[in-house]
This record gives C-alpha cells, structure tokens and sequence, in this order.
C-alpha cells in the first residue's frame, strides 16, 4: 500500500462505477415486487424468475464475500463448470420469494461495492473467473447483474435497466475474462487483428495469433477489421442476450478495414461468460 505524507493511498472504484452498482441493484429489486409471478419463464432460457432472482441473490453474496477477502471455490471458471455450480447452488438455496431475494440482492451488492472501495491498491482478488484487481471485480458484479436484470425485466414485462453509460462501465471485466472464455474451436489456428469501438468513447483491441487471443485496452493499430458498435448491443452481444444480424440491418454495428468479413466470426470467438 502506497502513502503518501503518512496517509494511506487507496485506489476507488471507477467513478460511476459504484453508484452503478447500487442503481442497478435497487433497479432489480424494484421488479421483484410483492405479488410477483416468481414461476414465469425467461424467455429463452431455462430459468423462472424466482430461480434467476434467487441465483443473482447468491451472486451477490458470493462477490461480497470475495470483496471482502472471504473467497470460496466456485467451480474452474470454465463456462460448464460455472453452469454446474449455478445449478447445485440453486438447489442449496430454496428461497424464491420475491421480496426477500431483492432484499438480499440488495444488500449483498452495496456490501460488495463498499469492501472494494475499501480495498487497497496493490490488492487483488479470486473470483470465479480468474484474479482480478478490485476495480474488475466492481465490473463483473455489474455485468452479472446487468445480464440478469434485462432477463427478469424481460420476463416481466418491464423496462431493463441497461444503458450507455453503465455498458462501457462493464469494459474492465470484459476484456479480464475474454481470452478466459475464448472458443478454442472457432479460434484454432486464427490470425486476425481487430478494433472494437464503442460509440461514445471506449474500444479495445483484440489480436489471435495462431489462434492465441490477446485482449489490450486500446485498439489495435493497423487492424484487419474494426467493429463499431453501440454499447448496448456490444453488451447484450458479449453476454449471449442478442444475435449480431439484427444489430446489422438497424445499423447498431459498423463494419470497416481491408478484411471486413472478419467481422461476422467475431462474437463465435468467444463463450458468454
């Protein structure tokens, strides 16, 4: 921990990041209301609303406990071994009422964005998908509960609570986990440069190498195929919510570089984390 004239440095959280957070978690809880249909079904998943909410219920908590130095196994974060932990955990974990589970999504989130804007700055931390500096696990909490918000808001009929501001906010978590998640099956033998730009402000590059993915914050110079995409879309893509050929034709992506065909291989790189 650095210091500075006898005073502890410690590094916060992104800004906005932390009232994103909150905002979302209170959000989600505002659609599990009394009186709530917990049995309807997310459209396109396997999942009710009670089991979804009750899964976000014990996310939460997990990422608070991490956050606060307490990590406990949770599968091999690879997406199948994760699937598997979700499954046994929900069948640990009876609760499907609505109003406890917002409570505790709740409470779990704001606990987990207080540990981390305590944490200092040369800590990191375990989570289910690899060490990560506090402020990325700050972005898989949010990206956890953006990607389940927008389920249940879907389910139930409501608006979901993504937007611009808080999709570029998921950037840090993203770009830790995608070479994690990489599709060895689509990337096998793979050499291709790409840039990824957000509209707004925000990109990163990504670089496969005899299919070996490099993931850098910024953009690839010189790349094959650059990608510029509205944010949403970027996200609801990236977490396996939205197909790219919808986005094409209403003009939410943009394609351009001396190998544009590049671009529709682009989200098969990757596994949904």
């Amino acid at each position: 921990m650095d210091s500075v004239t006898g005073r502890d440095v410690r590094r916060p959280l992104p800004e906005g990041l932390g009232a994103a957070i909150h905002e979302t978690a209170e959000e989600i809880a505002a659609l599990l209301a009394p009186g709530t249909d917990m049995a309807r079904r997310i459209p396109g998943a396997e999942w009710n609303v009670g089991e979804a909410a009750a899964h976000l219920a014990l996310a939460n908590e997990l990422m608070a406990q991490i956050a606060a130095g307490r990590p406990r196994p949770y599968g091999d974060g690879t997406p199948q071994s994760l699937a598997e932990a979700n499954e046994r955990s929900l069948e640990e974990f009876t609760e499907r009422r609505a109003e406890p589970l917002a409570a505790m999504i709740v409470e779990h989130a704001h606990a987990c964005a207080e540990a981390l804007e305590k944490g200092s700055l040369e800590e990191s931390v375990v989570t289910p998908l690899g060490t990560m500096s506090p402020q990325e696990l700050g972005a898989y909490l949010l990206t956890h509960m953006l990607g389940h918000g927008y389920d249940l808001a879907r389910a139930l009929g409501r608006p979901h609570m993504l937007d611009r501001t808080r999709a570029a906010l998921t950037l840090p978590f993203l770009l830790r986990a995608m070479p994690r998640v990489a599709e060895p099956r689509n990337t096998a033998g793979m050499n291709a440069r790409y840039a990824v730009r957000l509209w707004g402000g925000g990109g990163f590059g990504v670089t496969l190498t005899d299919g070996e993915v490099t993931v850098d914050e910024q953009p690839a110079a010189g790349p094959d195929c650059t990608i510029s995409i509205e944010p949403v879309t970027f996200l609801l893509m990236a977490l396996g919510r939205q197909g790219q050929f919808g986005p094409l034709l209403r003009g939410r992506i943009l394609v351009r570089g001396r190998k544009p065909w590049l671009a529709p291989r682009f989200p098969g790189l990757f596994t949904a984390p």
